[in-house]
């Protein structure tokens, strides 16, 4: 059976560095994936491109969306955004029930996302608790007949830049080994932040040293780091 993988982010290129993997691999197992931007992160998230004097929030906004569709086709994943605005991404209701609807129509099987915590940027939370309660909703926390609802989908919260300050503790690792190319042609895409590139290339191999102390697979060469939160259910351990 198809895994259907979607991961929301606050800002339109949250998901190539912290999930493009993750993405690569499951579309490479025959899922199908889609990235959800709540923003474009025009203002707080765009700063090689506010470099130009002449940058307007429109151009920066058509770059960014140009940047994470050609990110996400390298992953083989669709993009929506939602371009609700960034630095401060505010959701209220209206915003609220808009992202628990892109969750009841893709349906996914594992929905990915922030931590709660983010000391350096006030969007990440934001979306955090956006995207947790919307998933809630989306999977039928009221009378069921009262709304559409979808199979809960597990839920799991990407690495942050600065994991120690987030209240990121990973429990799972993805080998993301044979899809690592893709995820550096992805990354080659965000140009409005090509410092990141390095930093989360790099990234990479420390949590692949971490997946082969903990797997005993000494051919993880690169590996993500996630969060998983909703309990997994089994028949045996």
């Amino acid at each position: 059976m198809s895994r259907r993988i979607q991961v929301i982010g606050a800002h339109s290129a949250d998901f190539v560095w912290r999930a493009g993997g993750a993405i690569a691999k499951a579309v490479e197992l025959g899922g199908i994936a889609e990235v959800v931007a709540i923003s474009y992160g025009e203002r707080g998230e765009s700063g090689e491109l506010w470099k130009d004097e002449n940058q307007t929030i429109e151009n920066v906004k058509r770059i960014r969306h140009a940047e994470a569709v050609a990110a996400a086709a390298e992953l083989g994943a669709s993009f929506r955004a939602l371009d609700l605005g960034d630095y401060p991404l505010q959701i209220g209701a209206s915003e609220l029930n808009l992202i628990a609807d892109v969750i009841r129509e893709f349906a996914p099987d594992v929905l990915v996302t922030h931590t709660d915590t983010d000391p350096f940027n006030p969007d990440h939370p934001v979306a955090h608790h956006a995207v947790d309660r919307a998933r809630s909703l989306a999977a039928g926390a009221g009378v069921q007949s009262a709304f559409k609802t979808v199979r809960p989908p597990q839920l799991f919260l990407f690495e942050p830049h600065q994991p120690e300050l987030c209240n990121f503790m990973p429990t799972t690792f993805v080998d993301i080994t044979s899809v690592f190319e893709k995820k550096q042609a992805a990354m080659a895409h965000m140009k409005a932040q090509g410092h990141l590139q390095t930093y989360y290339a790099e990234r990479a191999e420390h949590r692949a040293n971490h997946a082969r102390r903990a797997s005993g697979n000494s051919e993880v060469r690169q590996a993500e780091a996630f969060q998983r939160v909703i309990p997994q259910v089994v028949s045996e351990l």
